[in-house]
């Protein structure tokens, strides 16, 4: 384990921060330390920057309550940056955004994708238990966290629909149809179960719920 005086600060006495959350690992945001914030971060255990617009010491979430509990802090390979995993109270951008990282600049290629193949990486963190993951996390917690994950994600896409935003919808869908296929690991339902119940509905012209209902 390296001590603070092992870092090196820039010109300025100062060292960039990258934030990541402790369950998504998604990256937060980025700030800045000095000697005296690191100190206080490790201190009290939660996040404290230099900011280097105002000239002084500003602790995450200390007027928005959003606070940052940090879980590790780690320097690179120069030891000239740090990456600071937390666990998060609240959003971390001052736009009310969970991450100050949202404007796509580039996107490549993407991998060869398919619903099974997510279902079997899921069912292998079921298994496994992979240390950090959030798929670990839920599977940890039980089907009561995995319920109440499925639920927000429902709120959140029926909010995103209402808004008639196309976009968020997709995003909130895909979050809704993940958890959803966590829950279908947590109580041993597979992709054929759905396929086979849908085809025994028809459901596309049917209704086959809703009358059952109203008999």
């Amino acid at each position: 384990m390296i001590k603070i005086e092992d870092l090196k600060f820039d010109s300025a006495g100062l060292i960039p921060a990258v934030v990541v959350d402790a369950i998504s690992k998604k990256v937060l945001t980025v700030a800045y330390m000095n000697k005296e914030s690191l100190e206080i971060s490790i201190n009290e255990g939660t996040t404290c920057f230099w900011s280097r617009s105002r000239k002084c010491l500003w602790r995450k979430g200390e007027t928005s309550g959003n606070k940052q509990h940090i879980v590790s802090i780690i320097a690179d390979c120069d030891r000239d940056a740090l990456t600071v995993t937390v666990y998060k109270d609240g959003p971390a951008c001052h736009t009310g955004a969970d991450s100050c990282f949202n404007d796509l600049l580039y996107k490549g290629e993407d991998e060869e994708f398919s619903l099974d193949a997510l279902m079997k990486v899921i069912e292998g963190r079921k298994i496994e238990r992979k240390e950090g993951s959030y798929t670990t996390y839920l599977f940890d917690k039980g089907i009561d966290k995995i319920l109440k994950k499925v639920g927000e994600e429902c709120t959140e896409v029926i909010i995103a629909g209402k808004a008639n935003d196309k976009a968020e919808t997709i995003y909130e869908i895909s979050d809704l149809v993940y958890h959803v296929m966590v829950l279908m690991i947590e109580m041993g339902i597979s992709l054929d179960d759905i396929k086979k119940e849908l085809a025994s509905r028809h459901v596309i012209d049917h209704k086959v719920k809703q009358e059952k209902m109203t008999k």
